[in-house]
């Protein structure tokens, strides 16, 4: 057990729980702390509540050292990294109060000299705020803590990887504080750290998510033309992007996760005259996500037409991107709980091979599913999918390019 932590990791989701066992996987005594007493029970057990390749044997590993341990509540420490979900409020506006909740529970324990840094994806100003608040409750520590915002930029699917060898930014409220975080994080990531100001770091973290946002939005814009055209949009793109200027992303059936469906609202919210073209984008992805619906009801009732019955539809893929688990923010989840909204005694399979179970639908085996179905909806590209030999009397809707 921990005595006592040098790291304290307020919250043990998709990226502080990777990020502690990384920790803890270097000698470094961490204490996780998460409001969710099974994860805590999980994790001190030495097994983990997140698909995410590797990350099962860092954290056993980090257990069994006793370099890594799970509780409800933070003890001192020297660093403190704030890694919690920033939700949203009404209006698609940024909800800080889990990061404000996180702060103030580390609070009572700070000390001079200690490390305070902020990893949650946050509207610009957030960690000085953050910094404020410490500093009202604590002012006889006012200017003697070093504070900081270094966001994360990696990929699930590939965290533990990313973790290690991406480059980050580093932004303190001064210049002592960006020099203490860049020496923290040099203990254990081998990509270049780039030091700034936290408004940048903050302001950095949400332009690279809002830049891929409007791209994708390109492309799921095109595929609306293109099948209004009756154009194929992946052979289209394939051939556009044969120029040595082009690159066109792939289309999809919208934008999830926790990142690039999220991010850019934290600018349109606070800069909504000068953001036109990133909110515009996020209405487009929003957008692709009610046109599949639509196609889906479509289908199926030009199937009732033709064939005098009800059809089995089965929903391929819940998860926001291919071979994970995370159903955050997902577009095909949403398309699903639609399709199901409007349901009217269809036979409905869901699938999605990377959970077991979920507490609305009911997960059915793909192959199961491909037998009994007679529209086939695509939805996610996993990669059980890409094989499949699908019979030719099937009804096919690919919203993500499986079959192209």
């Amino acid at each position: 057990m921990i005595s006592k932590p040098e790291v304290v990791m307020m919250g043990l989701g998709y990226i502080g729980l990777p990020t502690a066992a990384l920790i803890a996987k270097n000698n470094t005594p961490v204490l996780g702390v998460d409001i969710n007493p099974d994860v805590v029970k999980t994790i001190n057990a030495g097994k983990i509540h997140i698909v995410e390749p590797e990350l099962d044997q860092a954290v056993a590993y980090a257990v069994s050292k006793g370099f890594l341990r799970a509780e409800t509540t933070p003890k001192e420490a020297n660093t403190y990294l704030i890694v919690v979900p920033t939700p949203f409020k009404a209006k698609n506006e940024p909800d800080i109060s889990f990061v404000e909740a996180a702060t103030k529970a580390v609070i009572p324990l700070l000390k001079e000299g200690d490390l305070y840094i902020i990893e949650s994806t946050s509207p610009v100003g957030t960690t000085e705020k953050m910094m404020q608040l410490i500093y009202n409750e604590r002012p006889e520590l006012n200017g003697k803590l070093y504070i900081a915002y270094c966001p994360e930029r990696v990929l699930p699917g590939n965290v533990m990887f990313e973790l290690v060898n991406n480059d980050r930014v580093i932004g303190g409220v001064d210049e002592v504080s960006t020099d203490k975080a860049l020496e923290f994080y040099q203990q254990f990531i081998k990509g270049d750290l780039h030091k700034t100001n936290a408004r940048t770091a903050e302001m950095c973290k949400l332009v690279e998510n809002s830049s891929r946002d409007v791209q994708i939005a390109f492309a799921n814009e095109l595929s609306l033309i293109c099948d209004k055209a009756n154009i194929n949009v992946w052979e289209l793109i394939k051939l556009a992007n044969k120029h040595p200027r082009v690159n066109i992303l792939q289309p999809g059936c919208g934008v999830g996760g926790h990142c690039i469906a999220v991010d850019p609202y934290f600018i349109v919210s606070e800069y909504p005259m000068e953001s036109k073209i990133i909110g515009k984008a996020r209405e487009i992805n929003n957008y692709k996500s009610f046109w599949c619906a639509e196609k889906v009801q479509t289908a199926k009732l030009e199937f009732e037409l033709k064939q005098g019955r009800k059809p089995n539809i089965a929903l391929m893929g819940l998860a926001f991107k291919p071979d994970i688990d995370d159903l955050r923010e997902s577009p095909a989840k949403y398309i699903a709980q639609k399709v199901l909204q409007n349901a009217n005694n269809e036979e409905y399979y869901i699938v999605e091979p990377n959970i077991s179970e979920h507490k609305v639908f009911k997960i059915t085996n793909y192959m199961q599913a491909l037998e009994k179905a007679d529209i086939i909806v695509f939805l996610v590209a996993h990669k059980e999918f890409k094989d499949l030999n699908i019979p030719k009397a099937k009804i096919v809707l690919d919203f993500c390019g499986v079959i192209k």
